[in-house]
């Protein structure tokens, strides 16, 4: 099969979708098949195709969709800025698209709702379109409207996303979801018919993790005698770092064992350094920013601490889990179906900073307690999240569509 993997988002980046792609691209050929990586790039100053290295300017297409997008015609584009700058990006990659043109793939696999909705719109009609869903954009984007990009017109941007999220999911001949959470999420709220919903996890290539634990950083490494707690993934709002740095703040009165590494960057990282430092913390927590060593990291810590507001299938849940590393997370999204409390880990409620201070005292107290969480994590992830598994859904899942399509 000829495939295109497809993503609306900026690649090659930090992050869980970036990663499935080019495992299963990596996959996928491996088994004969030839795979396309699609994506904007250069901070979405252009759309490519990575792996060849193709790419157009947006600065190119945007007299055409500027054209298409007037004023006048339709001013409720304009009128919130998050909507606008969407809706201009959605124009380009359907523009992009048709120009590298998709009448060569037998299937195209988007990884997002809005990449789905584009490609739906521009592919030709015979061409397979399966979409997997990585998270819950409308979600997002109500969160970041509450903290963030708070306006006058938030209801115009939530609508106009939840329409999108609405429109990518029906888009596709067959939309994948990773656990029961966002199946729920697009049948209950978003009205996506079950039927059109396949239920498997996205699987990760375990071997080539493990190789990467035993390659020692030639980054610094700040050196500790003392138990290392350990989170790794975006500094955004959502990803709640910021309780976590509240409860160390009450964790310092009970103990001083410990120090916290936290590794990442976004747009709270500034925030985050004030926070600790205004809390007395500059001693006990360091802020390692981007690192492409953090399978090796894992080896050295005691505790994974990931306290997300919304979150799906957490990357760094999965590989804390392959690490052996007793992992402290929260109830948001699809946590719990990939967690069992007190048997792979402990679970807090979201945003409950006394939570989670007394999971993170309990498990630097008890040693026993912390070595039996990661073995039995360790095991499940072990048997969980094999690749081979999951690519063989995935292709039952393409032929199955391809089949469908080409009956029609």
């Amino acid at each position: 099969m000829k495939i295109l993997l497809a993503t609306y988002w900026n690649i090659p980046h930090v992050g869980g979708v970036w990663t499935y792609m080019v495992q299963l691209k990596e996959k996928l050929e491996s088994l004969g098949h030839d795979v396309d990586l699609l994506g904007f790039g250069e901070d979405n100053q252009v759309v490519h195709i990575v792996n060849e290295n193709r790419k157009v300017e947006k600065a190119q297409l945007l007299s055409l969709v500027n054209a298409k997008l007037e004023n006048e015609k339709f001013p409720e584009i304009y009128k919130n800025h998050l909507v606008q700058y969407t809706e201009i990006q959605r124009y380009t990659f359907e523009l992009a698209a048709l120009h590298f043109g998709l009448e060569k793939y037998d299937l195209i696999h988007a990884q997002d709702v809005i990449s789905s909705g584009c490609l739906n719109r521009v592919k030709p009609e015979k061409t397979a379109l399966v979409t997997t869903l990585h998270g819950c954009v409308a979600y997002e984007i109500r969160y970041q409207l509450e903290t963030i990009h708070r306006s006058s017109t938030a209801d115009l941007a939530r609508a106009y996303f939840d329409y999108l999220e609405q429109i990518g999911a029906m888009s596709a001949d067959v939309t994948i979801v990773a656990n029961n959470w966002m199946k729920n999420v697009l049948t209950e709220e978003f009205g996506v018919s079950e039927e059109q919903i396949e239920i498997f996890h996205y699987g990760y290539n375990i071997d080539q993790f493990l190789e990467r634990m035993t390659e020692k950083t030639v980054a610094e490494v700040p050196y500790t005698d003392k138990k290392i707690i350990l989170f790794a993934g975006r500094l955004t709002q959502n990803k709640g770092v910021h309780h976590l740095v509240s409860a160390l703040e009450q964790l310092k009165e009970i103990r001083n064992d410990w120090v916290c590494w936290i590794v990442g960057e976004g747009e709270k990282l500034a925030g985050l350094r004030v926070q600790a430092d205004q809390l007395g913390l500059s001693d006990d927590i360091t802020f390692l920013k981007n690192r492409n060593d953090v399978p090796y990291l894992m080896t050295l810590a005691d505790i994974f601490v990931l306290p997300s507001l919304l979150e799906n299938q957490p990357l760094s849940v999965i590989e804390a889990q392959l690490a052996g590393l007793p992992v402290i997370v929260s109830d948001a999204g699809g946590i719990p179906e990939i967690v069992e409390h007190e048997i792979t880990g402990l679970i807090t409620p979201k945003g409950d900073e006394k939570a989670l201070l007394n999971c993170l005292n309990q498990l630097l107290e008890d040693e026993a307690q912390r070595k039996k969480l990661g073995a039995n994590a360790r095991e499940f992830a072990l048997g969980y999240w094999n690749m081979d598994e999951a690519v063989n859904h995935i292709l039952n899942v393409y032929q199955k569509t391809i089949k469908n399509k080409g009956d029609m």
